[in-house]
């Protein structure tokens, strides 16, 4: 007879969110060299963009330097002149420019003007107004405006950093902790049938299940597919989205599609989730796990033999 999956009590679940969110609070406090990297980054890349474009002085902006910008792979910087910054996709719609590659841009002089068009309207008053009022900046606003903007850009990319390595790296401990308990690594396949996809004591990472991916397959020793989400919270809120919106949707659905006793959608997670969220995606069919206690997991695939 199948194991069950594991159902927690609200006070279990509300004691692993508390441990989960003070592990995600050290690590948020702990000191980082990331910060440190992401900002020296950014200031070389205003400094050369300032460099490029003669301080941002209006009468320097010629296609030539507009172009030689480009060629220098400057095109993020010259998107933070605008004030908030202005995404790559939404800058080649409003410019009407097929393309914002370097090699393309620096190349075709009416696309590169129409791109720059485009930032010099929108470019931040507040850190550039020598440009505003068409002059040279003063040393004073120079040196403001290049610590804001490297700030500014440095902030976005340890931003987009952790929420894609937050992700990265729990994949990974969820891989590798299947290691330990000695399941090996197979290539990812479309699952469509309950038979397909790793076989006993094999598990794939990003594969199609049915019409959903999942982070992590894996076939349990009872020969069920245990599939499993890697979901990493920085907020309460967010948490809605993470578990309830999409793992626990996704529970629903490959319980439809492939029947409850042949599938254990399951979560493991890490971060700030809200009891009530993980209360109602449990009742809906997933199965939690902590990254903070994998044997958890462990023990419930050990009573599947």
């Amino acid at each position: 007879m199948n194991s069950h999956p594991p159902r927690w009590t609200e006070e279990e679940l509300s004691a692993d969110a508390d441990i989960s969110a003070a592990n995600f609070r050290a690590e948020r406090l702990s000191p980082t060299q990331a910060w440190s990297d992401h900002y020296h980054a950014a200031r070389a890349k205003f400094e050369t963009l300032f460099g490029e474009l003669g301080d941002l002085d209006p009468k320097n902006f010629t296609d030539a330097s507009l172009a030689l910008a480009y060629k220098g792979k400057l095109g993020e910087a010259l998107r933070y002149l605008a004030g908030p910054p202005i995404s790559d996709d939404d800058l080649k719609v409003i410019a009407d420019v097929s393309s914002l590659a370097p090699g393309v841009l620096s190349a075709d002089p009416a696309s590169l003007r129409k791109v720059f068009d485009v930032i010099e309207r929108v470019i931040d008053p507040f850190r550039f107004p020598w440009v505003i009022a068409q002059r040279a900046p003063t040393d004073a606003e120079k040196s403001a405006a290049l610590l804001a903007s490297s700030v500014l850009l440095a902030a976005q990319r340890i931003a987009t950093e952790r929420r894609s390595e937050g992700k990265d790296e729990q994949e990974t401990m969820v891989k590798d902790y299947l290691r330990t308990r000695g399941f090996t690594e197979v290539p990812a396949a479309t699952i469509n049938t309950i038979v397909k996809g790793p076989g006993p004591g094999q598990f794939s990472a990003e594969c199609m299940l049915g019409d959903r991916k999942a982070d992590v397959a894996l076939r349990l020793h009872d020969t069920r597919l245990m599939a499993i989400e890697c979901k990493v919270s920085n907020s309460a809120t967010n948490s809605v989205k993470r578990v309830n919106n999409d793992a626990a949707v996704k529970a629903a659905h490959w319980n439809k599609e492939f029947g409850l006793s042949q599938v254990v959608p399951s979560a493991v997670l890490s971060g700030v989730f809200k009891t009530l969220n993980l209360v109602q995606a449990q009742k809906g069919g997933l199965t939690i796990f902590w990254a903070h206690d994998l044997d958890r997991l462990g023990q419930f695939i050990e009573s599947t033999r």
